[in-house]
């Protein structure tokens, strides 16, 4: 048997994945952020979100391509559920305190969780995770087919 098991080379492939989207998304514009509060939602959607889930969210990143499972039209949230759940989204993206399917595989990454060690990895960090994922969230709910902003 191979040295690569399926299980290490999906591994591998989280890795990868979590890599571009750190070092090779796009930055949204051309200043250097400090901490994660200089980024708008739209910001940190380009920096850690447009990999998989492409510039515009349509599911379409150049990382989706390579993943097990299609990756979700973001912008179709709020048609798929008749209106925009930001508690369910909140949760989703930050992964840490509820079985979302997506988390716990290689998939998607536990922004919660990796946005807190970004930002310290104390109380501090938690308040400033929140502001973050919050951010997130109301650039997500910008971003959905039938809004003003989309027509």
């Amino acid at each position: 048997m191979n040295a690569c098991t399926f299980n290490i080379c999906k591994g591998s492939l989280a890795v990868v994945a979590f890599a571009l989207v750190v070092l090779v998304a796009p930055r949204g514009n051309a200043f250097d952020a400090v901490t994660l509060a200089d980024y708008s939602g739209a910001e940190l959607f380009q920096r850690f979100c447009a990999s998989c889930h492409g510039e515009a969210g349509h599911g379409d990143g150049p990382v989706a391509r390579g993943l097990a499972v299609a990756v979700p039209d973001l912008t179709l949230i709020s048609r798929r559920y008749g209106e925009f759940p930001s508690v369910r989204i909140t949760e989703t993206i930050d992964g840490r305190g509820v079985v979302i399917t997506t988390h716990g595989t290689p998939y998607m990454p536990v922004w919660g969780y990796e946005f807190w060690v970004e930002e310290g990895a104390d109380i501090v960090a938690e308040t400033e995770v929140r502001d973050v994922i919050a951010r997130l969230v109301e650039y997500i709910r910008s971003i959905q087919a039938g809004t003003r902003q989309q027509d």
